[in-house]
């Protein structure tokens, strides 16, 4: 793994900072002197003729939320105190109500709620539209500061209005709690199969991810027949986790790649040479529409590599590197610096990764009516731009199947007993020898 003389943090999540990454010294081209200075004159002129004072320190962080804002989905500008509960994020412990939130056309959409969690338990749904927080309208209101309205002192209550499907909206009251994020939860199958799910990528998955498959690996009597590992409705989380995960079914190879504007800015990870937990265990790796970023690095990966079957339906498309740039005394920059690729070269932004079996949730699990939505779709997003040079990439072979997007699995339902993909994953493994055969890539039934 390069790295490089300056480290920050970088992220594969909408909401999350990640690993160390260098960005090369540069000389930059500032702003001209006329572009300060309308900035400049606008600020006086609110401060002088604006109806309420307005404090300069009020106007400046504005304009840099509304600077960055403007570039594509995933920068931002952050203040102090949204700096301080991104930073709570990556801890994995905070108070809340337990939902990932994005941005959808200028209102914040459940991305998916958190396992475990009073968004969890209130059937809180992916694509469900927060439309206000106590009473407060969020149309237009900026992510971040919806995000401190919702979050807050553990015990209190929090009433938040729910557009879900264009039927009418709905008020959902819930009490927050401290939200200290297992990400990893496993249990034995019949037929020594092993299942792990991953809820989202945070500091202690990788180590989490360990003691899951020893586990496992001990209740079935030192070996596991096959291993599932579920990255349904994971919106991603920190790209140094994903490595790590990717780099549990790996021995030696890339795993994921970045490359920025800067050429001295790219960067290629790899696993170690004898790192695999389980190198003769066959896997499945399944997804859907809300599995994004960093979960589809690990997929992409033990996809290229043939490490696993990739089964379900069309992941997100999130292949785009956040930096988080702190500014002394005044928050943080969350940037985009870099786009992501797999091990074969291809780039997932706007596109995702497509399963190598397509493997629909059944209707009746499905959440009913809901908006499927993708990376592509989100305003100001990035266009693919194709794969790497096969000199600079390992080989490796793209699916080839039909891309399906389809409304994802109601949470409630990942893991348990009637969950058709995780029936039809089991299945597929149940039917293979003790190591991965050559990847059929065909559809299979629900």
């Amino acid at each position: 793994m390069k790295r490089s003389h300056r480290a920050i943090a970088i992220a594969c999540a909408a909401s999350a900072a990640a690993i160390g990454l260098g960005l090369a010294p540069r000389v930059l081209a500032g702003p001209s002197t006329a572009d300060l200075g309308l900035l400049a004159g606008v600020m006086q002129l609110v401060q002088q003729d604006y109806v309420h004072p307005v404090d300069s320190s009020q106007l400046t962080d504005a304009a840099l939320k509304g600077m960055l804002s403007r570039l594509d989905p995933h920068s931002s500008y952050m203040t102090e105190p949204e700096f301080r509960e991104s930073k709570e994020d990556i801890s994995g412990k905070f108070g809340g109500i337990g939902l990932k939130i994005t941005d959808h056309n200028g209102l914040p959409t459940v991305l998916s709620p958190i396992d475990d969690t009073p968004g969890a338990h209130a059937g809180l749904q992916p694509g469900d539209t927060i439309v206000s927080v106590d009473g407060q309208s969020t149309h237009g209101a900026d992510l971040m500061e919806v995000i401190r309205k919702i979050r807050g002192t553990p015990g209190t209550i929090v009433r938040l209005t729910i557009q879900r499907d264009g039927k009418p909206p709905f008020d959902v009251p819930l009490t927050r709690q401290v939200i200290a994020i297992h990400s990893v939860k496993s249990r034995l199958e019949a037929n020594e199969m092993g299942y792990v799910r991953i809820s989202e990528f945070g500091k202690e998955t990788p180590n989490e991810l360990h003691q899951a498959i020893s586990t496992l690996q001990h209740e079935a009597n030192g070996k596991l027949a096959g291993l599932v590992l579920d990255l349904r409705n994971d919106p991603g989380g920190l790209l140094a986790s994903a490595v790590d995960v990717s780099s549990d079914f790996l021995n030696g190879g890339t795993v994921v790649s970045i490359r920025g504007r800067n050429g001295n800015d790219d960067q290629s990870f790899t696993a170690p040479a004898t790192g695999a937990l389980l190198p003769d265990t066959p896997v499945v790796v399944l997804v859907n529409g809300a599995s994004a970023s960093a979960s589809e690095i690990v997929a992409g990966a033990l996809q290229d590599r043939h490490r696993a079957t990739v089964m379900g339906t069309q992941s997100f498309g999130k292949g785009s590197v956040q930096t988080i740039i702190p500014i002394k005394d005044h928050g943080a920059l969350r940037l985009t610096t870099a786009l992501y690729y797999t091990p074969s070269g291809r780039s997932i932004q706007g596109d995702g990764i497509t399963p190598d079996v397509v493997v629909e949730a059944a209707k009746d699990e499905q959440v009913a009516n809901a908006l499927v939505w993708r990376e592509a779709q989100l305003h100001g997003a990035f266009a693919n731009p194709g794969t790497l040079p096969r000199s600079d990439a390992t080989p490796g072979t793209k699916s080839t199947s039909a891309q399906t997007a389809s409304p994802p699995i109601k949470e409630q339902l990942i893991g348990s007993d009637h969950d058709s993909q995780l029936k039809a994953a089991l299945h597929y493994l149940e039917r293979l020898p003790a190591q991965n055969p050559p990847i059929i890539r065909t559809s299979a039934p629900g």
